[in-house]
């Protein structure tokens, strides 16, 4: 259960306090809503000598969501339970649509060009990047992440801020020994992609497992449904299959 934030008449941040306690707060005209989400309300009153208790914010972030939670610190006041969460939050990120937008404008410019239109020049080698330059969908995760941090810091004594940040080596999982130029080298290392494949699937149809025909190789997911050209979206079919699926992805 998050707790709800509260300010005084000249907007300091206090302790944040119970729904239920705000909810009175609120029934009896001392104080009124100040933000809907997050829920704050606002005092009708100054409390200049109040000393709200030190907060710390963590921050978890994702590619999709980021997790925010407010915890208690170690300290004197009324909150004295170390680490009890205050407030809780998913923030969700704009980064897809971001993306799909700038391809979408991308599209247009180029086909701009082939319209009944006036010449329009390309203008993409004229574009300098400036030092320290996000793609965009990163940049909108980043300045939606650093918005709910100063509006959190304006709504609670927070006094300290931490980040989770994990990183997971895949390889390390499957090979505990690895190192080195080790790294450099992936599962198809020592094979021609093709003889993998040739191997992987015993060098039959993945479909109706002929043997001794000719095998093309073709996506599982097709590239126009975003499959990318992984060994593991690869697979080898004969060519009626192969015909047979295309014109059922078609």
């Amino acid at each position: 259960m998050s707790y709800v934030f509260v300010l005084d008449t000249e907007q300091r941040p206090l302790d944040p306090v119970h729904p239920g306690h705000a909810r009175r707060l609120l029934t009896c005209g001392r104080a009124a809503v100040w933000r809907r989400y997050p829920f704050t309300i606002i005092l009708k009153r100054a409390v200049p000598e109040a000393a709200p208790a030190p907060l710390r914010l963590k921050i978890d972030p994702g590619s999709r969501t980021t997790g925010l939670a407010l915890v208690t610190e170690a300290g004197e006041t009324a909150m004295t339970d170390e680490g009890r969460v205050v407030w809780a939050g998913e923030l969700t990120h704009r980064g897809q649509a971001v993306h799909e937008a700038l391809v979408t404008r991308a599209a247009v410019r180029r086909s701009r060009r082939q319209r009944h239109t006036r010449y329009r020049p390309s203008h993409s080698a004229n574009r300098r990047r400036l030092e320290g330059w996000l793609p965009p969908s990163l940049q909108s995760r980043l300045a939606n992440t650093e918005t709910w941090v100063r509006r959190l810091c304006r709504l609670a004594n927070v006094s300290a801020i931490s980040q989770e940040l994990v990183k997971f080596d895949t390889q390390a999982l499957v090979n505990p020994e690895i190192n080195g130029v080790e790294y450099q080298q992936g599962a198809l290392a020592g094979y021609e992609l093709r003889e993998y494949l040739l191997e992987k699937w015993g060098r039959r149809c993945a479909y109706c497992r002929a043997e001794g025909v000719p095998l093309q190789v073709e996506h599982i997911v097709p590239r126009v449904r975003q499959g990318g050209g992984r060994a593991s979206n690869l697979t080898l079919a004969c060519a009626p299959c192969n015909q047979r699926k295309g014109a059922l992805t078609a």
